[in-house]
C-alpha cells in the first residue's frame, strides 16, 4: 500500500512539472508559444509576423540592398538611425536600429515603406510611415 502511494506521488509530481514546464514555455515566448517562431528576432515584440514573400516585391529588394551593404537610393537618409519616437518596436538604446526606404512605385518621393533593422538582427516594415509595424522573416 505504502508503495503505490508513493507511484501516485510521483507521477502527480511528473504531471505537474511537465504541465509547468509547457506553461513556462507559452507565457515566455518558447517556440511552441511562437508557433515555431521563437527564434525569430523581434518575435518576442509580439508584433505579427510576416513572411518576406508575403510583403511587397520592392520589401525584397531592399532587404538584398541591406545584405549587400548598398547601394542605396536615399544614401543620406538609408541606414541612419530610426528614433523610435512612435515606441512601437522594443525600447532599446539609441543607434540601435538603423531605417531604409522601401521604394513605392508611382511615389515622387522616399514613400512611407520603410524597413526596420535592430542591432541583434530583428527585421521589422512599415507600411505607414511608422504608425504600424510588422516583423519580417527571412527565412522563407
Amino acid at each position: 500500500m505504502f508503495s503505490r502511494r508513493r507511484i501516485s506521488v510521483a507521477l502527480a509530481g511528473l504531471i505537474l512539472l511537465a504541465l509547468g514546464g509547457w506553461l513556462v514555455g507559452q507565457f515566455t515566448g518558447g517556440e511552441e508559444g511562437q508557433g515555431g517562431r521563437g527564434s525569430l528576432p523581434g518575435a518576442e515584440s509580439g508584433l505579427e509576423v510576416v513572411a518576406l514573400t508575403d510583403l511587397p516585391s520592392e520589401v525584397e529588394q531592399t532587404w538584398k540592398l541591406i545584405e549587400r551593404g548598398g547601394p542605396f537610393p536615399y544614401p543620406d537618409k538609408d541606414g541612419t538611425t530610426f528614433g523610435n519616437r512612435e515606441q512601437l518596436l522594443p525600447s532599446k538604446p539609441s543607434g540601435y536600429y538603423r531605417e531604409y526606404t522601401v521604394e513605392t512605385p508611382g511615389s515622387a518621393d522616399r514613400g512611407a515603406r520603410r524597413l526596420v533593422t535592430g542591432s541583434e538582427e530583428e527585421l521589422y516594415y512599415t507600411n505607414d510611415h511608422y504608425e504600424s509595424f510588422v516583423v519580417v522573416d527571412t527565412r522563407t
